[in-house]
């Protein structure tokens, strides 16, 4: 019978002999808040040894942005952030670097650096004007989440909780035309953040692969964020992937029951049942160094996977429900990996 040590040192050997990736995290925000402090090599000394003790191979940088930059300063921030990365390339050479294809992606690993890709949390940015998404493309952006938890000119978002709002609704005329020039471009969709009635959009308008990037199971954790059995049954059935995130929120209730990699692990193993270990990957959105989550109450947000390092003890609660070490590498990696082979390129 094997111990929990013997699937820690498996999880580990796993991470070090697989392509390892998360398809979300705020990277960038992160950076260039550090940045503006005055601070260089950011990513280097902060975030790079992590990445490392985990074998992590390529993480995707959201361009998300808060709610104090907009709408006048969105083109500008996300533009910052970008800028930001060159930079710490530059201060770090040969440690990271901007991919835009899955080609170039295995090149950066292949000389042993991170691969960066870069994605929308929300098409903000480009506020209503279509043409910027071609020059966001053209500095490497790939993904394309159309909401964050507000409404844009794309579509509307889903609150974190129960809020007071008038009627909802779904893609907008423009969103439907950003979203077709994003496929045009070679961009993939990210349903994250968005609302039932646009995901809803999304399946009957789209018939392409679809990555929901930090979403887990409502059936589990009953948030909007999450997604319902159907819509990721729908989401597999195109070829997508669906990113566990460990926010405790959409994990658990964290005023019940302290929140941990255990009941993340439900939420994969609720959806390999339901569309086999191919739809699955990481998708962790770390934030705990944003969060305070000192007080009381409905708002004790953290990190149930305790950074990249904690990643192993995630893969290894994995191993020891039963996982195969075939199906760990696709949630490690390479399903993520496939995706973006059909998307991206």
């Amino acid at each position: 019978m094997n111990s929990g040590t013997d699937f820690l040192t498996r999880a580990a050997e796993l991470h070090r002999n697989s392509f390892v990736a998360d398809a979300h995290f705020d990277l960038l925000p992160f950076v260039l808040e550090k940045r503006e402090g005055g601070e260089t090599r950011v990513i280097e000394r902060h975030y790079l040894p992590g990445l490392r003790e985990a074998g992590v191979d390529l993480v995707v940088s959201s361009l998300f942005l808060s709610g104090r930059y907009l709408p006048e300063m969105g083109l500008r921030r996300s533009l910052d952030y970008i800028s930001a990365l060159h930079a710490e390339m530059e201060e770090s050479p040969g440690l990271f670097s901007l991919c835009r294809s899955t080609g170039e992606i295995r090149a950066a690993n292949g000389r042993g650096e991170l691969a960066v890709l870069l994605s929308f949390e929300g098409l903000d940015p480009i506020g209503n004007d279509l043409s910027l998404l071609r020059i966001f493309y053209e500095l490497g952006v790939r993904g394309v989440g159309i909401t964050w938890s507000r409404r844009n000119y794309a579509a509307d978002g889903c609150f974190f909780g129960p809020a007071e709002e008038g009627r909802k609704g779904g893609l907008t005329e423009f969103g439907v035309r950003a979203l077709r020039e994003a496929l045009r471009l070679g961009m993939y969709l990210d349903i994250s953040h968005l609302n039932d009635e646009g995901v809803e959009d999304v399946f009957e308008l789209f018939d392409c692969p679809v990555m929901a990037s930090h979403s887990n199971s409502r059936s589990l954790a009953p948030v909007m964020r999450n997604l319902t059995d159907s819509q990721t049954a729908r989401l597999a059935e195109r070829g997508g992937v669906q990113g566990m995130n460990s926010c405790s929120t959409f994990v658990a209730n964290p005023d019940e029951k302290t929140v941990d990699g255990k009941d993340l692990a439900d939420h994969a193993d609720r959806i390999a049942r339901l569309t086999g270990p191919g739809t699955v990957c990481f998708g962790f959105d770390f934030c705990d160094e944003t969060r305070d989550f000192s007080g009381p109450g409905p708002f004790r947000e953290y990190d149930c996977v305790k950074g990249y390092p904690g990643s192993v003890a995630f893969t290894a609660e994995l191993l020891s429900r039963g996982w195969s070490e075939q199906d760990v590498r696709g949630i490690l990696g390479e399903n993520l990996l496939a995706f973006l082979g059909r998307t991206i390129g």
